[in-house]
């Protein structure tokens, strides 16, 4: 299993590395900022960066592509329906490929943009999920080119992983997701307990993730537009009653936006 390790970027974002030290190989997930990346490099040249992970076209994703590619000739996987300069390979839903010799699938999830992809690894002892901006702890991503309907089809992907998956999401938006969470739902105790814990965290400057599959199917209120409390208080934030899912998930989504 590689070793995640969290680089922090600009305000809030993390570019993941991951390190396979029975080979002294690494891999780098959306690094937004070159900088971060060489950097470590540098302090660490054991490793050798030899595959960069692309989820979407953002530019606080991208940014550092081609200069890390320059410097370090890594192989970039990408989303093969967003146009991203440096991609060696596309990548499609249902594709996969082998990292550190675990096999990797690729999981189409638009809704944060049109193109997006997940990406996750069923390690029968630690499986993983690299979901760039369409899943977040506690929360997902704004729905900047796709449609509610899809970020609700995309997220019920996700949902359907094993429970035990490492959630590795690219910002530091934890404690304003269940602060929003606790919101939409303020008698949920999986909610409460998360966030002191998670306040806790934050005070000392520390991370908050990985997260889980399973803990957010409890706590993350878009993963739980099927739930009777969640639609409650969406129809009432909408003023007319709601259904389930991807009606939901608009009313909450757009509640979030201006929270």
């Amino acid at each position: 299993m590689p070793q995640f390790i969290a680089l922090p970027a600009f305000q809030d974002n993390y570019i993941w590395m991951l390190l396979d030290e029975h080979t002294s190989q690494a891999a780098v997930v959306d690094p937004g900022d070159p900088v971060p990346v060489v950097r470590w490099l540098g302090r660490h040249p054991e490793y050798s960066l030899k595959t960069m992970l692309i989820t979407h076209h953002h530019r606080d994703h991208t940014g550092g592509l081609s200069a890390i590619k320059a410097a370090t000739e890594c192989k970039v996987y990408g989303p093969a329906e967003e146009s991203i300069p440096g991609i060696d390979r596309q990548l499609n839903d249902g594709d996969e490929f082998r990292l550190f010799g675990s096999l990797v699938q690729v999981i189409s999830v638009p809704g944060h943009t049109s193109g997006h992809i997940a990406l996750f690894c069923n390690d029968e002892k630690d499986p993983w999920l690299l979901c760039g901006d369409t899943l977040f702890a506690g929360g997902c991503g704004r729905l900047f080119e796709g449609t509610p309907a899809q970020m609700h089809h995309s997220l019920q992907r996700l949902a359907a992983l094993p429970d035990e998956t490492r959630v590795f999401c690219a910002h530091e938006y934890t404690q304003s997701n269940l602060r929003f969470a606790q919101a939409v739902e303020p008698e949920n105790q999986d909610i409460k307990v998360r966030l002191e814990v998670v306040d806790d965290l934050r005070a000392g400057g520390r991370i908050t993730l990985p997260s889980t599959i399973g803990l957010e199917k409890l706590t993350n209120p878009f993963l739980r537009c099927d739930q009777p409390d969640v639609i409650a208080a969406a129809s009432q934030r909408a003023g007319n009653q709601l259904e389930a899912g991807e009606q939901t998930l608009a009313a909450i989504r757009q509640w979030k936006d201006n929270f």
